[in-house]
This record gives structure tokens, C-alpha cells and sequence, in this order.
């Protein structure tokens, strides 16, 4: 984001509200999500090494089961993809952001949707 705007591609001026926010949520959320996560891993691998590896062996299996049904591997890096062109499509292009946020949505709605189907199945 911060490239496309210093390199004048986009014009912020002509950003919608839904985009502003938009962008905004993804931006910040996945530097939220990212911290997070790294907090997380600090406290398991000072705390409770142990009972973590014993209790992710117990339930990684079929995980990893729904997990390979409902996309996998290439539907999340999919979705990260998609993530990063919807917050640079709000900066550059609103028919384009609109067109992303819409494919966006709707490939993390089949991806629950899958999620769930295989859950309940299996």
C-alpha cells in the first residue's frame, strides 16, 4: 500500500467509504492478526511446551482432514492473494475494488461453507 501510494498510482481522494474502511480493516487487522499470533507462540513455547505438542497431536489429524477438504493450502494462499489486491485495488480502482472485495467474500464464504459441509460429514 504504502509503494502504490508513494509511487503515485493511486489517488486515496477518490476512495469510496466502504474502500477507506475496507482497506483499513485489512490493513491493520492483519498487522493485528500477525502480532497475535507472534504473542501466542511466545507464551506456548515459554509456558506449556509440552501439553501443547501433546494436545495439538491429539486433534491434528482430522484438522488437517477438514482442512484439505475445504481448499487447503492453495485456497488460503488464495485468500491472501485476494487480500492484498482488494487493499491495493481500493487505493488504485473502484470497479476494480469493488470486483476483489466481491471475489474476495465470496471465495471465504465457499471456503466456511466447505469448512462446515466436511465437519458435520466427517
Amino acid at each position: 500500500m504504502v509503494i502504490v501510494g508513494m509511487i503515485g498510482l493511486g489517488d486515496s481522494r477518490k476512495m469510496t467509504r466502504l474502500a477507506t474502511a475496507v482497506s483499513r480493516i485489512i490493513f491493520f487487522g492483519g498487522m493485528g492478526v500477525v502480532i497475535a499470533k507472534i504473542v501466542r507462540s511466545n507464551k506456548m513455547l515459554a509456558n506449556q511446551r509440552l501439553l501443547w505438542e501433546e494436545e495439538k497431536s491429539k486433534k491434528e489429524e482430522r484438522d488437517r482432514f477438514l482442512h484439505d477438504k475445504s481448499g487447503g493450502l492453495v485456497v488460503d494462499v488464495l485468500i491472501l492473494a485476494m487480500l492484498f489486491v482488494t487493499c491495493t485495488a481500493a487505493l488504485w480502482n473502484m470497479p476494480a475494488f469493488y470486483v476483489s472485495l466481491g471475489l474476495l467474500l465470496f471465495t471465504a464464504l465457499l471456503k466456511a461453507v466447505s469448512y462446515a459441509v466436511y465437519n458435520r460429514k466427517y
